[in-house]
This record gives C-alpha cells, sequence and structure tokens, in this order.
C-alpha cells in the first residue's frame, strides 16, 4: 500500500472533521430550498386546479359525466297566519308578505278562520317553511272570532298528554302580538299564549315574540305601525340568516370570520342527522316557554352552553377573552352614558296622542284634526238645518239651534270601547291622560276656524237657506260629545271658560268612568252621563271599560252628578236583546244620581264593523223605545215623559220640577245662562245657580204625544198628517 495515500486519506478525513460545521451548512441550506420549491409547486398547482375545473365541471356535466351535489334548501317558504278583528293584523300579514317575497321565497297568507290546524299543522314539521303567527288579543284577552278555533285546538293539544311534547317538533315560528297595554291584565295575552302553546308542543321559536301596542304614550316605537315596522325589519333579517343555514343569530361577540353559525359546507349536519337532532333537542330545553320581547337572542350564549365542558389548555385563552371583553365593555359604557341620558330625555317627552295612522283614518271620516288630540266635525243635523228640514233631537228637547252648534272634543281618547261605538273604534283609549297637551285657547280658536271653514261649503248650495247660513256663521252652542272623554282633558275647565266667556252654551257628555273630575267640574249649560246598562255584567259586556274597578267608578260618577246644581242629564242607550230588560235596575241608578232629565234613544246602527257585533236586529222600533220608556216611568214617581223626537228614535224623560202648572219647561234660556255663568265667574264661584234659573218654557210641537212627533212645524221636511197618537198605555 502507498504511504502517502493513506498520509492523504487521513489528512482528509481531519480537513472534513475540522469544516463539518460548513458541510451541515450547506446539507441545510440546500434542503430548505428544495421544500421551498415544492411549496411553491404545489399551490401553482392548486390555483391552476381551482381555476380549471369550473370549466371541466361543466364540460362533464355537459357530457353526462358527472352531476353535481344539489344545494342544500333550509327555507322552502313562509306561511303568514293571521287573526284580526278590525283587519290591522291582516293588513300586517299583507306586508310582511310583500317583505317576504323581496326574498324571493314562496309565501302564503293565511287566515286563521279558514285554516284546520288538526290536519295541516303538523304538515309544518318537515316542510322546512317557516310560519310567522299575527294574532290579535280581543275584549277579555280573549282571541279575536277568526282564531277563537285555532287558539282553543292549540290549547288543548299542548295540554293533552296525547299530542306530547315533541308533537310540533322540527316547526319553525314566529309571533307578533297586537294588543293594547291600557288593558293591563290582558295586554297581548293571545300572543303570549300562541307563542307559550307551540312551544309546548315542541315546535322552535326561530325569533323572540313581538308586542304591538295601541296605546301610543307605552308603544315602544311610538304606534303599533311602527312596533310592526320595527319587527318586521328584524324578522326579514333573520329569515335571511335562516336561509344560509345560520342555526342562531349572531350574538357580534364572535371573531371576524371565525363566527361558526355562518360556517357551512362539509361542516353542515343533515336534516335528518342524529346530531341535530341532539342539538334540537337542547334548544328546546334551552327556550323559555315565554318568549321574551328583547330585541335579539343570544346565539354566543347558546353556543357556549353546547360547550360546557372545557379543556385545562383552553383556560388561558377564556382568561385573556374576558379581560379583553371587560375592557370593551367599560369602553362602550362610557360611550353610552350619553346616549342613555339622552333617551331619558327623549323619553320624558309626553308622545301626541294622534299618529299619523290615525289621522290618516280620522280625516277620512271627516274629521278635522286640531293640535294633537282634538278635533271638529261638522254634524249632519247641522246641515240639516241650514237646508230647513229639522234638527237634532237636542233641538226638540233643549231649543239648541242645530245650524248654530258646534260638534268638538279636546280629547280623542276614551276609557271605553263600547260596542254601538260609532266612530267604530278608531280613537284612541286610556285610563289616564298621558299624552302632549295642548293649550285650551289654541284648541278653542282652530275648532270655530275650522268649523267656519266646513260651513262655507254650503255657501250658495241649493236649498240652502241664506238666513240660517249667516246665523250660522257665529257658533251658539257647542257639543262636547264627537267622540272620546272630553273630561280626560286636564284644562277642561279653562276650555269650558273660554267657551262661556265667547257666549257658546256647553253640552258636555262623559262616561261616567272620572268621578273625580265629575266632581272637580265648574259649571256647564248641561252635563251628561252615560248610562249604557244597568248592571255590573251588562255594562262590561255594553262598554267594555278599561278600568278594573269599573263598575264603582260608575256608580261614584252617579252620586258626584247628584251634586251638580246646573241641569243633568242621564243618557240611555236601547240595544235589543242587550239591555232592554233591566227597568228595576236603572230605576234605582235613577235614584242615585237623580238626574234632571232622561234621555232614552234606540242604538243607531252605523254599518258593518269587524270592531262590534251589532247589526240591524240589535236596533229597536220606535214603538218599543216607547214602551220600554213607559215603564220605567211608572217605576220612577217623580218623572214623566216630555218630548219626543221620532226621527232620532229618543224620549226624554224629565223631573216634575219641570212641569209648572200643566206646561212643561226643558228648554234653556241661553241668554240667561250666559248672565248667571258671567255672575258666577265674577265671584270667583260664590254665587251659584240652579238649573230652573235658566229654563224656559217647550213648545207644543216638541210634546210627547203632539202630531209633530217632535219636528218643528217650521221647516219644511215637516209634513204630518193631523192625527194623534195613541198614548193610552203611558
Amino acid at each position: 500500500m502507498d504511504p502517502s495515500l493513506d498520509v492523504w486519506d487521513f489528512s482528509s478525513l481531519i480537513s472534513l472533521w475540522i469544516n463539518r460545521f460548513y458541510i451541515y451548512l450547506g446539507f441545510a441550506f440546500g434542503f430548505s430550498l428544495w421544500i421551498c420549491f415544492q411549496i411553491v409547486i404545489r399551490k401553482q398547482n392548486k390555483n391552476s386546479q381551482e381555476k380549471t375545473i369550473p370549466k371541466a365541471s361543466r364540460d362533464l356535466m355537459t357530457n353526462g359525466y358527472i352531476s353535481l351535489q344539489k344545494k342544500e334548501v333550509f327555507v322552502s317558504g313562509v306561511k303568514i297566519f293571521y287573526g284580526s278583528q278590525t283587519g290591522t293584523a291582516k293588513g300586517f300579514a299583507t306586508a310582511l308578505a310583500e317583505a317576504v317575497s323581496s326574498l324571493d321565497l314562496p309565501v302564503a297568507v293565511i287566515n286563521l278562520k279558514e285554516y284546520d290546524p288538526d290536519d295541516h299543522l303538523v304538515e309544518e314539521v318537515t316542510s322546512k317553511n317557516v310560519c310567522a303567527f299575527l294574532v290579535a288579543t280581543y275584549t277579555d284577552g280573549r282571541p279575536t272570532e277568526s282564531a277563537e278555533w285555532f287558539c282553543r285546538w292549540l290549547e288543548e293539544a299542548a295540554n293533552d298528554f296525547r299530542f306530547g311534547k315533541t308533537y310540533l317538533k322540527g316547526v319553525r315560528y314566529v309571533v307578533f302580538g297586537l294588543g293594547n297595554s291600557a288593558y293591563v291584565s290582558h295586554f297581548n295575552k293571545v300572543g303570549k299564549n300562541v307563542d307559550k302553546w307551540l312551544w309546548m308542543l315542541g315546535a322552535h321559536r326561530v325569533m323572540s315574540r313581538g308586542e304591538g301596542d295601541c296605546n301610543v304614550v307605552k308603544s315602544r316605537h311610538g304606534s303599533i305601525e311602527a312596533d310592526f315596522t320595527a319587527w318586521k325589519a328584524r324578522f326579514i333579517s333573520r329569515l335571511q340568516a335562516l336561509c344560509k343555514g345560520e342555526r342562531k343569530p349572531c350574538g357580534g361577540n364572535c371573531k371576524k370570520g371565525k363566527c361558526e353559525s355562518n360556517q357551512h359546507g362539509s361542516e353542515v349536519m343533515e336534516p335528518g342527522s342524529h346530531a341535530q337532532e341532539g342539538l334540537h333537542q337542547r334548544d328546546a330545553e334551552q327556550e323559555e316557554p315565554f318568549g321574551s320581547t328583547s330585541e335579539e337572542e343570544s346565539g354566543t350564549e347558546d353556543h357556549q352552553s353546547l360547550k360546557s365542558v372545557i379543556d385545562v389548555e383552553d383556560l388561558g385563552k377564556i382568561m385573556d377573552r374576558m379581560k379583553k371583553e371587560k375592557r370593551e365593555k367599560e369602553r362602550q359604557e362610557g360611550e353610552t352614558s350619553l346616549i342613555r341620558s339622552t333617551v331619558k330625555n327623549e323619553a320624558s317627552e309626553r308622545r301626541a296622542m294622534i299618529t299619523p295612522a290615525l289621522r290618516e283614518a280620522l280625516t277620512k271620516q271627516g274629521y278635522q284634526l286640531i293640535g294633537s288630540h282634538s278635533g271638529v266635525k261638522l254634524c249632519r243635523w247641522t246641515k240639516s238645518m241650514l237646508r230647513g228640514r229639522g234638527g237634532c233631537y237636542k233641538h226638540t228637547f233643549y231649543g239648541i239651534e242645530s245650524h248654530r252648534c258646534m260638534e268638538t272634543t279636546p280629547s280623542l281618547a276614551c276609557a271605553n270601547k263600547c260596542v254601538f261605538c260609532w266612530r267604530h273604534h278608531t280613537n284612541p283609549v286610556g285610563t289616564e291622560w298621558r299624552w302632549k297637551m295642548d293649550q285650551a285657547e289654541m284648541i278653542l280658536k282652530e275648532a270655530i276656524e275650522h268649523h267656519q271653514n266646513m260651513m262655507k261649503q254650503f255657501r250658495g248650495v241649493p236649498g240652502v237657506r241664506e238666513d240660517r247660513f249667516e246665523e250660522g256663521m257665529t257658533v251658539k252652542h257647542c257639543a262636547l260629545s264627537l267622540v272620546g272623554e272630553p273630561i280626560m282633558y286636564p284644562e277642561i275647565n279653562r276650555f269650558l271658560k273660554l267657551l262661556h266667556e265667547c257666549k257658546i252654551s256647553s253640552f258636555l257628555v262623559t262616561n261616567a268612568q272620572f268621578p273625580a273630575e265629575i266632581r272637580n267640574l265648574k259649571p256647564v249649560t248641561q252635563l251628561y252621563v252615560s248610562v249604557d246598562a244597568s248592571t255590573k255584567e251588562s255594562l262590561k259586556k255594553i262598554d267594555r271599560p278599561l278600568f278594573k274597578d269599573f263598575w264603582q267608578r260608575f256608580l261614584d260618577s252617579l252620586k258626584a252628578l247628584a251634586a251638580k246644581q246646573q241641569r243633568t242629564v242621564y243618557r240611555l242607550t236601547l240595544v235589543k236583546a242587550w239591555n232592554v230588560d233591566e227597568l228595576q235596575a236603572y230605576a234605582k241608578l235613577v235614584s242615585l244620581g237623580n238626574p234632571d232629565f232622561i234621555e232614552v234613544k234606540g242604538v243607531t246602527y252605523c254599518g258593518e264593523s269587524s270592531a262590534s257585533s251589532l247589526t240591524m236586529a240589535n236596533v229597536p222600533w220606535h214603538e218599543e223605545v216607547v214602551r220600554f220608556v213607559c215603564e220605567l216611568v211608572d217605576l220612577i214617581p217623580d218623572y214623566e215623559i216630555a218630548c219626543e223626537h221620532e226621527h232620532s228614535n229618543c224620549l226624554l224623560i224629565a223631573h216634575k220640577k219641570f212641569k209648572i202648572g200643566r206646561e212643561w219647561w226643558t228648554w234653556i234660556d241661553y241668554s240667561r245662562f250666559q248672565e248667571l255663568i258671567q255672575e258666577y265667574e265674577d265671584s270667583s264661584g260664590s254665587k251659584t245657580f240652579s238649573a230652573k234659573d235658566y229654563m224656559a218654557k217647550t213648545p207644543h210641537w216638541a210634546l210627547f204625544g203632539a202630531n209633530e212627533r217632535g219636528f218643528d212645524p217650521k221647516d219644511t221636511r215637516y209634513q204630518r198628517k193631523n192625527k194623534s197618537k195613541d198614548i193610552s198605555g203611558c
């Protein structure tokens, strides 16, 4: 062996050993270059595949080689069910259907009256529809007539063990209730019950219940229309999320792009999978039977509840997140402090009684609205007397000149929802004044202006008498009986004083629910109390009052009336088959209030109304009213029948103190009243006067039994035969 070779091999090994780090470094550098090269190659291949696959797929599909998986449908359509009495819920259902249609979803609007839940509701379990229920609450917390059967079936099914708690499992629903918070104990009761019963049967609430409030004072958004609009926007947003497959609304606390409710694709569960069934079961357990009315349900909390077992490794991350949330919360509290104070200031400002929707409805009915809570309207008897065709029953009974009478009210709100309301319940209701208040001077000024403007429209109209038109331009009487409860207006005494200063007589009508206000009321020309029933049960049925203690308020109002020294009147409205058989009870009420006069009038049918069940069958004939009056007079010996206005189906019973000798003095000396009220004001209320101080003699033609039957012979409409009427039964 060559010795030099051995030396070289040995020296080479020594050299390699000494420079081994450089060799390692070279190998590492080369290996790193190879890895980077491979990563770049694979990334380029992936991008090229993503660009070429769609085209290739289309080519293959054209040739029939492959077919793409059908896109999963999360919402197949929306069914909107409504139960309406006055048509509000129906209108909302139509508006909601239009909004849903904009999402290109099939939509059906269904009247619950025409829907059989026993046969069809269970079909929604597998239909993938979202069911929206728009239901109104009617009298005493009952459902409307159209939804009565559906609610009864739903309640029975929810409490029937044979149906079980999973009968409607898979049904997705939302509820919007329509009600009035003035009825505290029954507010949105039907909406709450429908929500509860559906939940009890296993249905899944996809969004919190919405509640619309007709009471503009307490309505969350100012009116029931605004409440619905806000709820509708939330529902449409939730529906869009459901269409994408989101099961819960995002709470907003997730990291951007990491919201699990937005992740679909391979992670989306199949509808029939056991995993999804488990989730549905847990959701049902977490839901409350009475859905809240919060703005949105939190999906974050639901998600966390599904992962109640936390790994130790995740504790650090959780603590970090909690610290960040705490800092974020402190920052938000600082930012919202100003907003809260602003909202508080806004809430302290009272709302207007007349909402835009109410203004539109009342304007269509011929009202001239004044400010935020008053109105005036031209009476048909005003128009009649302008033409010389006869005046109203007040002309016959008390000598009012109908063409010089202004019908108005300083408060459109009322504490009752009477079945015979001739305004079809378009006016608001309430138990106390909680709206913005206009000044009495402005109300009277604009009321007279509006009245005169309406009168001017009759100038030159064929048949209108020129002398009557000129007289009518000067208001002489004011009937505070247009609609609502005038005595609710806090400045009613100021308003009455202004009327009397303008030499305008005052006829004020109250519904006997505000006894304190009656006691504090200053003198009026004539004060009316509506006595629509004589028992607690019938009064609740007819007047449908808001107050829980309505009967005691009713009795206290009659007692307060008895203490008044000016002219007082009971106004009885007879509703056939409702209150015409309560003679003994009526007689007791007469002794309680001791009124000067009692007007008995048959109910006026104002046409079909979804808010009332009255028909023409409930309107008594004039002969029936006469018979009732005769029988009532027999039970109250201090009273007799004085006057009659057959056209209005009305008779006047008067206290015998207004019968001097053999002559009745039911009419009013209006000039004398103005003198007396001026003396009263000048003496600061110390100089009082009584009803007999300003009475006037009643003409013969206005008396009961006269041939004219209450028609003024001076009017052209009077063309009666001279035939006496048989009143032997009286």
